[in-house]
């Protein structure tokens, strides 16, 4: 049976009054996890409440608006959602058929390591961008290790001449893209880390610890077309990435932070980021990675 919100509300550890706010009921529930006995059964009746329209309200709280360009990063448990479709119906619903959708879909764990099939390689950073991958009407880039995947009205103008670059995150690259075309970034769920257009960013200004010796890779394209191409990787041997510190670049408009479903969010402008990171790895190119430990 699906709880209204003050039902909800009454079943939270210590309780809540029967006037709470979804809001507030959310954010009781994310201080009070850490109580095994009573969580199982509050997470169970919160997924409840978690459907399309609280999805759509809570992105649109972040900043999310209809005709965006937006590229999500995310990990899919902490969303508190049983069916990934769920997420992508909210999210469509809120930019709309003006707006365009991404995921990357990087690659760089396939087997073999230089074979890549723009249809058939599966992506390896996580259960939600595999699963848009795999989703009807989603569109790919053609790259080896950093393609992006998509839907939505300015899919060819990100998507369609990524295979012209011979880097990872290049000028045709979507990463570079969303940059110069006030994209957004949204991170569900996984903190400000994985942030893939950050590779973008440090391409512009190639920092020592970048990029690797070159490769040859076997492509396969979405057509069917087979061939060879020489490209030069990313490498960060003996560095760990620490795209975290973009928090102490970026004000309150630049990178709204805030929930949606369970998840810790963050909604960043992209165009700021850039204007912002590029600053910093002028002035010390080695701010967003750390020596690993020895």
């Amino acid at each position: 049976m699906r709880l209204t919100t003050t039902e909800f509300a009454g079943n939270l550890p210590g309780g809540l009054n029967r006037g709470a706010t979804h809001g507030t009921a959310m954010r009781h529930l994310a201080m009070r996890t850490s109580r095994k006995m009573a969580f199982p059964r509050v997470m169970v009746a919160y997924k409840s409440m978690i459907d399309h329209s609280s999805l759509a309200h809570d992105l649109r709280a972040l900043g999310l608006r209809r005709g965006d360009v937006v590229l999500i990063h995310s990990s899919y448990r902490s969303l508190g959602i049983d069916n990934p479709e769920t997420l992508i119906q909210a999210l469509i619903h809120v930019i709309g058929d003006s707006g365009t959708l991404l995921f990357p879909a990087l690659s760089y764990n396939q087997t073999p390591p230089t074979i890549h099939n723009t249809l058939t390689t599966p992506s390896c950073v996580g259960f939600l961008p595999e699963y848009f991958r795999t989703r009807p009407g989603t569109q790919r880039s053609l790259h080896p290790t950093h393609s992006v995947c998509a839907i939505g009205a300015r899919v060819g103008e990100l998507l369609g001449d990524h295979g012209d670059d011979t880097t990872p995150c290049g000028p045709h690259s979507p990463f570079h893209k969303l940059l110069h075309c006030s994209g957004k970034i949204l991170m569900l769920g996984c903190g400000l880390r994985p942030n893939t257009t950050m590779h973008a960013i440090e391409e512009c200004t190639q920092p020592p610890y970048l990029f690797g010796e070159p490769l040859t890779y076997t492509l396969t394209n979405a057509d069917g077309i087979t061939f060879n191409k020489s490209y030069i990787p990313h490498d960060f041997a003996g560095f760990s990435q620490r795209y975290d510190r973009v928090a102490a670049l970026l004000d309150d408009r630049q990178r709204v932070s805030g929930r949606v479903g369970i998840a810790a969010a963050h909604l960043i402008d992209a165009p700021a980021l850039y204007q912002q990171a590029l600053a910093q790895l002028k002035r010390d190119p080695f701010f967003f990675v750390e020596p690993d430990a020895q």
